[in-house]
């Protein structure tokens, strides 16, 4: 039952991701509020890990590898996300990150750190492009086909950092709070320049997206990292990562309830076809090699 509590409630915090984005937006531009978000998660991680007693990661090679999980997990689609939001919804966002681990399988094919696909792999790639195909519906231009092409895009970044964690990451010895840390303040230190270049709109004062992006930073970004750890190291890997089914029903419930998003069938089919998807992109033959799951500070979302 603990376990299950949870469960429940980091899928409840990292499923209304889209809706505290969609809030954030009426105030900040799309790379003042990304900037705003690593700053502030990373901030609440460097806290955690020093109160821990915990050395940062040393050395460039490392440092570098965190960079560029920085940039694929975080910086970039974390932008692409909050631009596309102006235009398409936030339930359609959460639908669309959902497909995250379809775009994994598939980097770490083409990577070759994984042999071959399987029956069941196969099929979940295909219902997975089936099901954002339907939710995006490119034949209906109201829809915010823009937008929605930015979630894509954004998350197979997130696919392939998942992979490049595994690869470069893993099996260092390292604390996986230092190492999301360490990625969350090279996220941060990314985002600088961006800043100065993109971020010079000025900010529109209104509580709502300041609390909004106050939650995404602290709560979304920092303490549900420290929960999910919690949970991965109480119940194991496979039981955390389950978390993903969540994302989908609680994004487009926060959707429709706070932000009169509409549910139309194209969304609840796609939705319940993305999910259909993961459950089958999960199933994993005792043959086939395990892909091991790196820090999952890129995860939110």
């Amino acid at each position: 039952m603990a376990s299950l509590i949870r469960l429940g409630l980091l899928g409840s915090i990292w499923g209304s991701v889209f809706l505290w984005i969609k809030v954030t937006g009426y105030a900040f531009a799309p790379i003042q509020m990304v900037f705003a978000r690593l700053a502030l998660g990373a901030v609440v991680l460097l806290v955690i890990a020093y109160a821990k007693k915990l050395r940062p990661p040393r050395g460039a090679a490392l440092w570098g590898h965190l960079t560029v999980a920085a940039l694929l997990g975080n910086a970039l689609p974390w932008t692409l996300f909050a631009w596309g939001e102006r235009t398409a919804s936030s339930s359609v966002a959460g639908v669309v990150n959902a497909t995250t681990p379809m775009w994994t399988v598939l980097v770490t094919l083409l990577w070759r750190q994984e042999r071959r696909l399987g029956g069941w792999r196969a099929l979940g790639l295909a219902l997975g492009l089936a099901g954002t195909l339907l939710i995006a519906a490119p034949w209906h231009t109201r829809n915010g086909s823009g937008g929605i092409l930015a979630f894509t895009i954004g998350t197979i970044s997130l696919g392939a950092s998942f992979a490049y964690m595994a690869r470069f990451l893993t099996g260092r010895g390292l604390p996986p709070l230092v190492l999301a840390a360490g990625q969350l303040t090279a996220g941060t230190l990314l985002m600088l320049p961006a800043l100065a270049f993109g971020g010079r709109q000025p900010i529109t004062v209104r509580a709502d997206a300041l609390a909004a992006l106050l939650i995404l930073g602290v709560i979304c970004t920092g303490l549900a990292y420290v929960l999910n750890v919690d949970l991965i190291l109480r119940e194991g890997g496979p039981v955390a990562a389950t978390v993903t089914y969540l994302f989908p029903p609680v994004a487009v419930l926060l959707g429709a309830l706070f932000l009169d998003e509409p549910l139309t069938w194209p969304i609840s089919v796609g939705s319940l076809t993305v999910l259909t998807a993961i459950f089958c992109v999960r199933r994993q033959p005792r043959s086939l090699p395990t892909l091991s799951h790196p820090s999952p500070a890129a995860t939110p979302r």
